[in-house]
């Protein structure tokens, strides 16, 4: 999740937080290949084409950046794409392995070993760090605790009860909230592509759960 948290904020400084919040929370495309190797989770043909839109809404949606004069997003778009499978691994690991105490427990720890790896890359790559007014004080007091720890403390509880695939599929209702609240605060424009690449992925999230039911 160090990995997942690394490279969605360094999209979010190059791609508008809508289209970016589609590509971050694509995770139920990989997971489903995933589940089927790891954890031996049966997936129809269904399913498969499943994943094949899944993947074509995921191109869609990155398809503005191969323009000229958007060429710089594209290497925001296979981060936020890599963020996404790293985070199907860690979902898919977390329903494989067996936990002696509670999730709540390890989240210090985990959080703890996250900023010891990603604060030497916050270093190298920002240099100094910009003073830290009262918003972006208030913006770091709800990513930080909020958005990031309770976040994926909750989805690492929810791993250990439901199947892979059942979580995935939850966590498609993130991006649509992501994209209402951009275009309300943030006024940013939502185009064909991203609603091609929207309805692309959740058809695919659905009949690929759907398959696995």
């Amino acid at each position: 999740m160090g990995l997942y948290s690394a490279l969605t904020s360094f999209a979010l400084t190059r791609l508008p937080a809508g289209r970016a919040s589609v590509l971050a929370f694509s995770t139920p495309i990989w997971v489903v290949p995933l589940a089927s190797w790891w954890l031996d989770e049966r997936v129809t043909r269904r399913g498969w084409f499943g994943l094949v839109l899944g993947i074509a809404g995921a191109c869609a949606i990155a398809a503005p950046s191969l323009r000229t004069e958007m060429r710089g997003q594209m290497l925001a778009c296979a981060a936020l794409l890599l963020a996404a499978m790293a985070w199907a691994v860690s979902i898919v690991y977390v329903r494989l392995h067996s936990f002696r105490v509670p999730a709540l427990a390890l989240a210090p720890w985990q959080a703890l070993i996250a900023t010891a790896l990603l604060l030497p890359c916050a270093m190298l790559l920002e240099r100094e760090p910009p003073r830290v007014g009262l918003t972006s004080a208030l913006s770091l007091g709800y990513v930080g605790p909020i958005a990031t720890a309770f976040a994926y403390w909750a989805v690492v509880e929810a791993g250990t009860q439901l199947r892979a695939s059942t979580l995935s599929m939850a966590l498609l209702a993130t991006p649509p909230l992501g994209i209402l609240i951009s275009a309300l605060t943030a006024h940013e424009l939502v185009d064909a592509e991203l609603l091609a690449g929207v309805l692309l992925i959740s058809l695919g999230i659905i009949l690929s759960n759907a398959a696995e039911g």
